[in-house]
């Protein structure tokens, strides 16, 4: 039992681990430069901790691949920064997906909603068929939204097979929803 709490709580350090600890020590002086570098993209004080808490972290698990420690801090903002980018496009999708249904229910007539609510049913039906392994995916890519990373480290898998099951997973259901598509055209 050779460890110690790291200075994060939940992250473990190992006492013999000399090139965690200088790294723990490098993360830790710049952590207000990966939070200034999230704000400057983000915006919101929150989402800024976040992402630099997330890229701190990656950065800490991938100190392997850090090469020259003397560029520790170009490493660590290029993290930030890319991490920064990928929650402010989730967002924007995020956004535009709630204002096209907020759209969409502004003008529906109550036929609509009614065929909507069907088809609805109908959908999560099917989604309810797929195995687990699909259909975990599909829930947390598709519909909650989840980056493919984060939907990765939630799973324990690879981002390649989060891809894979995704894309089973849609084109299943597509076939399985096929006449909801055609019976919907022709109304």
């Amino acid at each position: 039992m050779n460890e110690l709490v790291g200075p994060w709580p939940g992250m473990l350090v190992s006492a013999d681990d000399a090139g965690s600890t200088e790294l723990t020590a490098l993360l830790e002086a710049a952590a207000p430069l990966a939070f200034r570098v999230a704000y400057s993209v983000l915006r919101r004080r929150q989402d800024a901790e976040d992402v630099a808490q997330e890229a701190l972290a990656k950065a800490f698990k991938s100190q392997s691949a850090l090469r020259d420690r003397d560029r520790f801090q170009a490493w660590l903002v290029r993290i930030t920064w890319r991490r920064a980018l990928d929650r402010r496009r989730s967002e924007i999708r995020r956004e535009r997906r709630e204002q096209a249904v907020e759209g969409a229910r502004a003008t529906a007539t109550v036929e609509d909603l009614a065929l909507s609510r069907e088809t609805e049913d109908r959908i999560w039906t099917e989604v309810d068929r797929l195995p687990e392994k699909l259909r975990m995916v599909v829930i947390m890519a598709a519909i909650e939204g989840h980056e493919m990373a984060e939907v990765s480290r939630l799973l324990d898998v690879p981002v390649g097979t989060v891809k894979s099951r995704l894309f089973h997973a849609r084109r299943a259901l597509a076939e399985r929803l096929r006449w909801t598509a055609s019976d919907t055209k022709s109304r």
